[in-house]
């Protein structure tokens, strides 16, 4: 029995191997390529939710360390509530220079 050819068999592993990373590109989920919408939307949500409790739980403990009325509750909860609101907006924005490229080529195709 002789052994192939060492040239011939390197050729066949590596179409093999090129195969195999077709089929693997494939393979990939949508989400890992694009975010949906319902992914952006509950990404700002939860930045939304995450100000206004941070805002609420830290004026509830100054309020509690000082023993004053709600001053820094109403404070505090009303400041989470716009850093939250600035964080939607920068994450619209983000999400808004992604999509620039896709709506470009979307209105030359019409």
């Amino acid at each position: 029995m002789t052994d192939p050819d060492p040239k011939q068999r390197l050729a066949e592993l590596d179409a093999r191997i090129a195969a195999m990373k077709k089929a693997g590109e494939r393979d990939k989920p949508h989400q890992e390529e694009h975010y949906s919408k319902a992914q952006i939307g509950w990404r700002m949500v939860t930045e939304m939710v995450a100000g206004l409790l941070i805002g609420f739980g830290m004026g509830y403990g100054l309020d509690r360390l000082f023993g004053t009325l709600p001053i820094f509750l109403v404070l505090l909860t009303l400041l989470g509530f716009a850093a939250g609101v600035r964080t939607m907006l920068r994450t619209a924005k983000e999400f808004d220079v992604v999509d620039e490229p896709e709506k470009a080529e979307e209105d030359e195709r019409m």
